[in-house]
């Protein structure tokens, strides 16, 4: 019911105002009198009840809270933290007292460098171009100049780390990936950067959880990935000849090694077959000679005991290895001094058998 109370008031004046000049006896009217008894009855209703209603709303809705399945509860107590609660129904202290910051652990998180992700697709950070560029452009160990765009996934696995040993993990997480991959393409040839991305993730994945476990970042890494590996722009003709070059040289050694590991072993295979020949053949004329020494050791001694019998077996030998050689024989005795033979002089064979008797003969 709706009052006009400063109506009410007015004609309450009013009145008064009359029967103050009407006299002290004057009556007052039955619809003013039954007005004046229902104001004076008249409460507010249920405001107490109201008032608990809206301290129970404000104290449920600031002690209770819920923990989704993805995320945990991070409890401060006037600012300092306390504790971590897990999901579902949780209570708390009314606000003011504590605060609770809701931290989703299970969420997978993405940084990229050197590449452009598009953000109205993706909850990702966009990379600009000059960034991309800048964060990309890397010495390698070699001193050639590579471009090395890589994607580092990660999580967080310590909740109170993460909101307050850190100012900024998100800074501290790219500055740390960053100095890591330069550190490690830095130790490693162009060739090696571009062949062996696989090599280099990995082992720069464990230098940069190192880096942000020492830095109590409260961040697990959950994979480096290194996206395809190339040289700048400006220079990519030149990185190209350079390695058809490199191709070339490296086969026409492989060629000279092919020849040489069919060369040697022949050239090995033939100076062992000569220096075996050359070893067999000392061998048999040491041998011969032994035997030559040996049989002349053996004549001497049959000599030495009977000089005149060997000297004629001797001087028969010679004339069986002699006679056969020589052309018709003419046999003449010795002793014989008148007869004037008639010998063949034409042929060098009687010459020479004439010269023989002659000579034994003197």
């Amino acid at each position: 019911m709706n009052w006009d109370w400063e109506k009410l008031r007015q004609n309450q004046q009013n009145f008064e105002n009359k029967r103050e000049g009407g006299g002290p006896n004057m009556p007052i009217p039955p619809q003013m009198d039954e007005l004046l008894k229902k104001f004076k009855d008249f409460k507010l209703p249920g405001i107490f009840l109201v008032v608990i209603v809206l301290l129970v709303l404000f104290f449920g809705s600031s002690t209770f809270f819920t923990i989704k399945t993805e995320e945990v509860g991070v409890i401060q107590r006037f600012g300092k933290y306390t504790r971590v609660v897990q999901p579902g129904l949780n209570f708390k202290l009314p606000s003011g007292i504590e605060k609770v910051t809701k931290v989703k652990v299970k969420r997978i998180y993405k940084e990229e460098f050197g590449l452009q992700s598009d953000s109205t697709s993706s909850n990702y950070r966009a990379v600009s171009e000059s960034s991309s560029q800048g964060s990309s452009l890397m010495l390698t160990g070699d001193l050639n100049v590579a471009v090395v765009p890589w994607i580092v996934q990660y999580k967080i696995s310590n909740p109170s780390d993460y909101l307050f040993k850190v100012k900024d993990v998100r800074a501290i997480l790219r500055d740390m990936s960053e100095a890591t991959m330069r550190t490690v393409v830095g130790d490693r040839s162009i060739n090696e950067v571009i062949s062996k991305r696989e090599e280099i993730a990995l082992a720069a994945k464990d230098m940069l959880q190192k880096e942000m476990d020492s830095a109590e970042s409260g961040i697990k890494i959950v994979n480096l990935e290194m996206k395809k590996t190339n040289v700048p722009g400006p220079v990519q003709s030149s990185f190209n000849e350079v390695n058809q070059a490199i191709q070339e040289k490296e086969q026409t050694i492989y060629k000279a090694r092919e020849e040489y590991n069919k060369a040697v072993p022949l050239a090995r295979g033939e100076a062992k077959r000569v220096i075996k020949d050359a070893e067999g053949y000392a061998i048999d004329r040491v041998n011969r000679a032994q035997g030559d020494a040996t049989k002349f050791l053996a004549v001497y001694k049959a000599y030495a005991l009977a000089k005149d019998v060997t000297k004629k077996r001797l001087y028969l030998e010679s004339m069986l290895e002699i006679f056969p050689n020589l052309g018709p024989k003419y046999i003449i005795d010795s002793e014989q001094k008148n007869l004037l033979p008639f010998l063949n002089m034409g042929t060098g064979s009687s010459a020479a058998l004439q010269n023989s008797f002659l000579k034994k003969s003197e």
